[in-house]
């Protein structure tokens, strides 16, 4: 039976990063501890005028300045060894600075400190391109004051981002462990603005399997698309023909509103939807009491301005016959009176300033399962 034998560990990359800078340290280290250990023992000093000669002797400086006493003949040996070991660990030291910058040593920090970085981002917002789509994007964000992280392959967009002052991982947003580093687990929303739509569904179906519970959106340029980005798992999905063709559209019918809107994203109020839990209990003594009855706007400030109710779920006998098993559109209530009652698993679209809106969020308490911004 062959002896065992004891595998080595290996070292982490920070350690093999480090490692280059041991050999000159450690050199100079031993060059200056034998030098002043060697004058302690020739010539008597004191450890401060021992460690001073060697100081002098390895700048080259030189040793007139009359703080030290005549050297003895040891002495003389010890400052030639001092010399001759000073021109070697100075020469491996450049030697080594060069091979390092050559090497790329430098740059492997940068990243590293980086990445280092990236573990502390939280309720951030990744950007999976950095094309024409994705700057708008990202301008939007940043105007908001919302952490942003831009992930983007070409050289040439990711120095565009940097140049804007955004952080960039230099990564293909498809693979799972740069969703990963990225920080999917712990971040707001991502947004695929990739430009091709194949390229959009596989980071769509990579971000679903690894956080089932992260908001996901992603821009298509066709109706096929979209179709299977939503069935891949896409919260919501764009299409900046369509949003742009709507805009053009309802500024030629609708002027004013439109003007309201921009309005509206430039002023310090903001509209934020409330996602209220299934679960009654949570709602406590607010559970089925009406608008007018709770006086929200009173008491928080805040004005509701639509309600999404719950979908209704598809009938046993619809299901039966074979008509369909999905269930209906859920029914969206717009400028809803004091009429309408607040209910488990209701949407709340509501408008107010960043202190408004906490009150609302205080008030309904543990039944609000998510706050989400609306762009305006």
């Amino acid at each position: 039976m062959p002896p065992l034998t004891r595998r080595r560990r290996p070292r982490p990359p920070s350690s093999r990063i480090r490692q280059p800078w041991r050999t000159p340290l450690i050199a100079l280290v031993a060059l200056v501890n034998f030098s002043a250990a060697g004058y302690r023992f020739t010539e008597g000093w004191d450890w401060g005028d021992c460690y001073w000669m060697v100081l002098v002797i390895l700048t080259t400086l030189g040793w007139s300045d009359g703080t030290t006493q005549p050297l003895s003949g040891a002495g003389r040996v010890v400052t030639t060894l001092s010399i001759a070991g000073g021109l070697v660990v100075v020469q491996m030291t450049i030697q080594g600075l060069l091979g390092l910058t050559d090497s790329g040593y430098f740059r492997r920090m940068r990243e590293l400190r980086f990445r280092r970085w990236l573990l502390t981002m939280n309720d951030h917002v990744i950007l999976c391109g950095y094309g024409r789509i994705g700057r708008e994007i990202a301008d939007q964000i940043t105007a908001e004051g919302v952490p942003l992280l831009v992930v983007e392959m070409d050289q040439s967009r990711k120095d565009a981002a940097e140049e804007s002052g955004l952080p960039v991982l230099q990564a293909d947003a498809t693979l799972d462990e740069t969703l990963v580093e990225a920080g999917i687990h712990h971040c707001r929303s991502l947004v695929a603005a990739l430009p091709s739509n194949a390229a959009n569904l596989y980071v769509v179906l990579s971000a679903r399997g690894i956080a089932p519970r992260c908001r996901l959106i992603a821009r298509s340029d066709s109706d096929e698309a979209a179709r299977k980005l939503r069935l891949a798992g896409a919260d919501q999905v764009v299409s900046p023909y369509v949003a742009g063709g709507r805009s053009m559209a309802a500024t030629a019918l609708r002027p004013l509103a439109v003007q309201f809107m921009d309005l509206l994203a430039g002023s310090e109020c903001e509209v934020e939807e409330f996602q209220i839990s299934n679960n009654g209990q949570l709602l406590g003594d607010l559970n089925g009491r009406t608008l007018a009855e709770l006086e929200l706007r009173k008491r928080t400030g805040a004005l509701v301005l639509a309600v999404r109710m719950p979908a209704p779920k598809a009938t046993n006998q619809s299901v039966y016959r074979g008509i369909t098993n999905t269930p209906p559109p859920p029914k969206l209530i717009a400028n809803p009176n004091g009429d309408v009652r607040l209910l488990p698993g209701q949407l709340l679209v509501v408008m107010g300033s960043k202190e408004e809106l906490q009150r609302f969020a205080q008030l309904l308490g543990p039944a609000v399962e998510g706050v989400e911004a609306m762009t305006n």
